[in-house]
């Protein structure tokens, strides 16, 4: 079971050699990479606060504010990756949306 649960870290390693021979854009890869694996570490870091509090409105709090403020965080980096290079931005997107689904 804990396999699946990191199913999507063994996805976005087997995803850059299909980066690397599709051609695309490198700087999708790194900026969707970046920010998947820092929106990762964030839930890790904040699940095990809220796992840790006692009051019952922190755990919520914590857990809501760690799912809205990561969705931003990948939003707004593949925003700005597009806004640099349209290619990469849209390759980035592609990357991040097929992590959340798996």
């Amino acid at each position: 079971m804990a396999v699946l649960r990191q199913l999507d870290l063994v996805a976005l390693a087997l995803a850059l050699p299909v980066f690397l021979a599709a051609g695309f854009p490198m700087l999708g890869y790194a900026a969707g990479a970046a920010a998947w694996l820092a929106q990762k570490w964030i839930q890790h870091v904040l699940t095990r606060r809220a796992q840790q509090a006692e009051d019952p409105r922190t755990t919520v709090g914590l857990m809501a504010g760690s799912m809205i403020g990561r969705g931003w965080l990948v939003a707004l980096t593949i925003f700005g990756v597009g806004l640099a290079d349209n290619d990469a931005g849209l390759a980035a997107a592609v990357l991040v949306i097929a992590l959340f689904t798996i």
